[in-house]
């Protein structure tokens, strides 16, 4: 364990000095999320079953687009260990213009999949709560592309601290706004789940703004500014934006369409599976985004060693990450473990809810250890630029293996709801598992050649 120890130490080090900053604004994320699904819930059952259907719906919408725009860390974290700055503001000019295409499309085919909502399978008493709520979510989509550009951008040259910042700005300003305009606050009208949606896109809009001010005026990305004013545009970058963004983006989004569809399939089992449904999702984005904090870190790392052509450090970087990805996973299974008969009781008052809640614990904590080692070696891929061969990864362990097993042991077998979640656990951990292997074939020591 010492040799182990001191053969990583740095890495650890290094990981933990980024990865820290970016799992707090993740934290941060998730805080959203619970204050989503506690205020929303306790206002009603029906509100609660609602926002898991809209916001599993947007996860797709939000991981593509998070993935697509991870594109610019490899290249921005490329050009930052080889010193070439310029170029680096000149990428990210590229990127916000791209994701902005790449938002208009989102919102094109989100906006089809609204017009077909009715055919989808919902409860009918939920349709009125579930459209106004989509169309205010739907309008918010550019500001998260846009957010996500310069976010990746600051990750790549290892100012991971701006973001979280700006995220738990975001997080303050979020939750005070929801607590107004759900429970009707300060002479404003009480809006429930509606009020829920205006301030998710109040709060998108306000950090993009403070990250457009901060990029303009701050003397630390003076050097950046060159590139992003004067360089005008780059055929090449586009190309390379396109070329690692749209795999990334299809592989997070084939991730997250098999959660979704999942959530196609918990709604026809009645609002209250559906409910117990987002309490867990809910749970589940600790874990999960804790895990990708540490994995972007390790993203970045690994870029930055792959423009340096250091393999060997690649490597190291890639390993000490699953080791803390590792242990995270042992110690936040424990707490939900520990939690487990209190889980529902924190965001609805329903009895029902709450009891089916505890019987989901179990599918979480098994597929853990599968979530954190896909998520490290699809970071690591990511960052060697490797990402082309993760979509089909992604096509096999998640349309082939897991949506087929959520459904056989939901609806055949007849488990329900906990048997839909047992998708999960075959699903992430056949994905890690190839992508392990698919990171140790393209970093294998190469013979020498004189």
């Amino acid at each position: 364990m010492r040799e182990i120890y001191g053969k990583y130490k740095e890495h650890y080090k290094a990981l933990i000095f980024l990865g820290l900053p970016i799992i707090i604004g993740q934290l941060g994320i998730i805080v959203i999320g619970f204050a989503d699904t506690l205020m929303v819930g306790h206002h009603s059952t029906s509100e609660l079953g609602a926002a898991s259907f809209v916001n599993n719906m947007f996860n797709l919408a939000i991981f593509f687009s998070t993935g697509f725009s991870y594109g610019l860390t490899p290249i921005v974290g490329s050009l930052y260990g080889t010193r070439q700055f310029a170029q680096a503001g000149q990428a990210l000019r590229c990127s916000l213009l791209a994701n902005f295409l790449v938002s208009l499309l989102l919102i094109l085919v989100m906006g089809i999949l609204y017009l077909n909502i009715e055919r989808l399978g919902q409860p009918e008493e939920l349709l009125p709560l579930i459209k106004p709520y989509y169309l205010i979510l739907l309008f918010s989509l550019v500001f998260v592309m846009l957010f996500n550009g310069f976010k990746q951008f600051t990750d790549g040259i290892t100012d991971t601290q701006t973001a979280m910042w700006i995220l738990l700005m975001g997080n303050v300003l979020h939750i005070g706004s929801n607590y107004v305009l759900i429970n009707g606050k300060l002479g404003f009208p009480e809006l429930g789940l509606f009020g829920a949606g205006i301030s998710t896109l109040f709060s998108r809009m306000a950090m993009l703004a403070v990250f457009i001010i901060l990029f303009a005026r701050s003397r630390r990305f003076s050097r950046y500014r060159v590139g992003f004013f004067r360089m005008g545009w780059s055929k090449l970058t586009f190309r390379r934006l396109n070329a690692l963004g749209w795999p990334i983006g299809l592989q997070m989004g084939m991730e997250t369409a098999s959660f979704s569809l999942s959530t196609v399939m918990v709604g026809w089992l009645g609002t209250i599976a559906l409910a117990s449904h987002q309490v867990m999702l809910t749970i589940s984005q600790f874990t999960f985004m804790m895990f990708y904090g540490m994995g972007a870190a390790v993203a970045i790392r690994v870029s930055n060693f792959k423009g340096q052509e250091d393999i060997l450090n690649v490597r190291r970087s890639t390993y000490a990450g699953f080791h803390l990805i590792m242990v995270l996973g042992v110690i936040l299974s424990c707490i939900v473990f520990s939690c487990r008969h209190y889980l529902g009781g924190w965001f609805t008052d329903s009895a029902e809810v709450s009891v089916m809640v505890t019987t989901l614990v179990i599918p979480l904590l098994i597929y853990q250890f599968g979530d954190g080692l896909q998520i490290n070696f699809a970071n690591a891929l990511r960052g060697i630029s490797d990402v082309k061969p993760m979509m089909v990864i992604a096509f096999i362990s998640y349309f082939l293996i897991s949506l087929p097993v959520g459904y056989f042991c939901g609806f055949v077998l007849e488990w329900g709801v906990a048997g839909v979640w047992m998708a999960f656990p075959f699903g992430l951990t056949s994905a890690g598992i190839m992508l392990w292997l698919r990171f140790r074939y393209k970093t294998r020591p190469r013979p020498y050649s004189p």
